[in-house]
């Protein structure tokens, strides 16, 4: 008993250190991009256009870009991710094929964005004839995020009591019935936990845009699905790795990035609000 006692004590103090190591290191991070890009924090910062070479002026299109990107691959990822969901959780029969999915599921969520990248490049933007636009930039980011959607619907319906099924059935409601108005209600917190997350990762993707959305400079926003359209994520790359004028255009990128993560931030607080009223209104 005695040697337990040390050994979950050991283990204890060691995922102690590890949290604490893991907030120091995102708290010097953190503390990095807002000392070197909250000087450049502005009203005129964001809403006006890059000028005079991406040396001057501000980022309202890349952030419009952004905005405009995450909407789009969330907006038509999620319809999809929940009815694949659906199916595996109440259709789909045990068995070989609902297990492959599974397995296809995990793997395709671990694969990396610039293989995305190469295939939104072959499939929307050269078999499709879309070329470089919003609208092959949304579908990769789509197919990106979604096993990552699917994945977790597919767990928050399954977490959906029992009882309140058989009491849904009882009541003479059939299995529709029962999934839309029973397990969806219920599940629905978690699967904006999950789109939550997705918001992140989506709106920081640089990989899976730069060969089917974005451009480096653009003097127009965009008129439609089919235009091109700057983002932060590759205004920030761009900058960093091929501008001229570091000293001028570096402050920029840090600048870029702190909006970058106030958006992400933001997004994610305004969802947790939302998940916390439909929790609470039940």
């Amino acid at each position: 008993m005695r040697m337990r006692a040390v050994k979950e004590k050991l283990g204890y103090c060691f995922l102690l250190v590890c949290t604490i190591s893991t907030c120091l290191f995102l708290f010097i991070f953190l503390a990095d991009v807002v000392f070197r890009g909250g000087p450049m924090l502005s009203w005129e910062f964001l809403t006006s256009s890059p000028t005079n070479r991406m040396t001057q002026g501000g980022v309202f299109p890349a952030l419009l870009g952004t905005f405009l990107l995450t909407l789009l691959s969330l907006g038509l990822a999620t319809p999809f991710a929940i009815m694949s969901a659906i199916y595996l959780v109440y259709y789909a029969r045990e068995g070989r094929l609902k297990n492959l999915v599974q397995i296809a599921l995990d793997t395709l969520a671990g694969v990396p964005s610039i293989v995305y990248g190469l295939f939104g490049l072959t499939v929307f933007v050269k078999l499709l004839h879309m070329g470089v636009c919003l609208l092959a930039g949304g579908c990769t980011l789509a197919i990106l995020v979604l096993p990552v959607l699917v994945s977790n619907a597919c767990e928050a319906l399954s977490k959906v009591p029992t009882d309140y099924l058989e009491a849904s059935y009882g009541l003479g409601a059939n299995k529709t019935q029962t999934i839309l108005q029973v397990a969806l209600p219920v599940a629905l917190p978690n699967i904006l936990t999950g789109i939550i997350i997705s918001v992140g990762r989506v709106a920081g993707e640089t990989a899976p845009i730069m060969f089917t959305a974005v451009t480096f400079y653009s003097r127009f926003l965009p008129r439609g699905l089919f235009s091109e359209v700057m983002a932060l994520p590759y205004h920030i790359y761009a900058l960093v790795s091929e501008g001229v004028h570091p000293a001028s255009q570096i402050p920029i990128a840090y600048g870029s990035a702190l909006i970058l993560i106030l958006v992400v931030i933001g997004v994610s607080s305004i969802a947790v609000i939302m998940r916390y009223k439909i929790r609470k209104s039940r």
